[in-house]
C-alpha cells in the first residue's frame, strides 16, 4: 500500500525546492510576512515552525545549516525565541488574498504571530 508521506513537490527538483523554501523562511523570519501562492505557503508554514522549534531547543548548528544567514539567525535567537518561549506550536498564520491577476494562482500572506 502506497502512502503519501512526503510534502508537496511544487513542480521543482528536490534541491531547488529545499533552497527555495529555506530562502522563503529566511525572508519570513527577517520581514515577518511573505506573500506567495497557497501551496508554497502551506509548505513554508511547516518549515518555519520547525526552525523556530529547533531554535527554542538551542540547536544553533542545525538552524544555521538551514538558514545560512547570520542576521536572520541572530534575530531568531535574540528576538523570536523569547517571543515564542511559552507558545507550544503554531507560530505562523496564513491569510488567503484571492487570485493573482496574471495566471489566476491563489495567493496568500504568511505572517508570524506576534
Amino acid at each position: 500500500m502506497i502512502k503519501n508521506l512526503g510534502g508537496r513537490k511544487l513542480s521543482k527538483t528536490g534541491s531547488h525546492r529545499r533552497r527555495m523554501l529555506a530562502n522563503m523562511a529566511t525572508s519570513l523570519l527577517l520581514q515577518e510576512k511573505v506573500r506567495t501562492t497557497v501551496p508554497k505557503a502551506k509548505e513554508l508554514r511547516g518549515i518555519t515552525d520547525r526552525i523556530i522549534v529547533l531554535a527554542r531547543q538551542g540547536n544553533q548548528r542545525e538552524v544555521r545549516r538551514i538558514l545560512r544567514d547570520k542576521t536572520v539567525t541572530q534575530k531568531l535567537f535574540e528576538v523570536l525565541v523569547p517571543r515564542y518561549k511559552d507558545r507550544p506550536a503554531g507560530f505562523t498564520r496564513l491569510y488567503r488574498l484571492g487570485r493573482r491577476q496574471g495566471d489566476g494562482a491563489e495567493m496568500s500572506l504568511v505572517q508570524l504571530i506576534t
